[in-house]
Formats: C-alpha cells, structure tokens, sequence
C-alpha cells in the first residue's frame, strides 16, 4: 500500500502531464500532473502545474464552498484578487477562502510558471465566473449545471 502514496521525484519527472484548458477561457492553459489522484487522496486535489508564458491558470472565478491555494515553486506572474492585482513570484503563497473574491493567476513573466494547487473536494460547491455571468453547481456524482447568474433566483427562505 505505501508504495501508491509514494511518487518519487523520478517517477514524477517522467510523468508527462495532462493538458487542461478551461471549458470558459481558451487562454487558460496549463499542463497538469495530479500527484494526489495518483497518490489516492479524495478529500484534495493536489495539482503540480506547468503555466507557460502569457496562460492564464483559469477562468476568473470564487469557490463559495470550497477553498483552495497556490504555492509558486518557479517563475513569476500577476494573481488577481477582486479588482487588484499583485506581483507574484517564487516562493510566494496564495490562499483562497471559500466566498472570497473573484481570482486568477497569470504567467506575465518570461519563462514558465511552475506551482502547486491544492483544492478542497467536497461534494458539492458552487463557482460563480463573473466575467462570463455564469453560475456553476457541482455536486459529487452528478452532472455539473452551469446557468446565467441573472437566471438565479433568491427565494425567501423564512418570514420576517
């Protein structure tokens, strides 16, 4: 059993990634290894992430349930924040509350991005994409729904 929870640093090297580009934003490109599917782990995804110049790492969006981070083992870039943007560069870490503000990360540097992304995985989340007016549902098992915010409803739960 210990030997699936390992991944050696070789076996690592030779694992040629996956490429992913986001389903709402073409220039959200990276390849990606995820080192914690491979180790088993069900409750986080562990993501080792290969930006490479001018990508953006996904489509701006907030998690309301989940959190997640960014730790950058190379290069540097611009992670947006809400309306802010900040300088970041290796070395650096990134933490996302779950209902915080709109972000995404961008290669703006000259060489590839290298980072680690960790992401909750409950069973359910809700992703809003602000930029593309979209809500996304997810929930464990199911198809995922994405609908236009302007379509969500906010039902009165209780009486005043």
């Amino acid at each position: 059993m210990g030997q699936k929870q390992i991944i050696t640093r070789t076996q690592i090297a030779k694992m040629p990634g996956t490429g992913a580009v986001h389903f709402l934003n073409s220039r959200a490109s990276c390849v990606t290894k995820s080192l914690g599917d491979r180790a088993g782990l069900q409750t986080f995804g562990f993501h080792l992430i290969n930006l490479p110049v001018g990508s953006v790492a996904s489509e701006f969006h907030r998690h309301l349930c989940e959190e997640e981070c960014v730790y950058i083992l190379e290069g540097s870039g611009v992670a947006r924040i809400g309306p802010d943007m900040f300088q970041v560069e290796a070395g650096d870490f990134i933490g996302y509350p779950a209902g915080c503000e709109a972000h995404d990360l961008r290669n703006t540097g000259s060489t590839h991005m290298i980072c680690i992304i960790v992401g909750q995985r409950l069973g359910f989340d809700v992703v809003d994409y602000p930029e593309q007016n979209k809500r996304l549902y997810r929930h464990a098992g199911q198809p995922a729904d994405l609908v236009d915010i302007a379509a969500v409803s906010h039902p009165r739960l209780f009486d005043d």
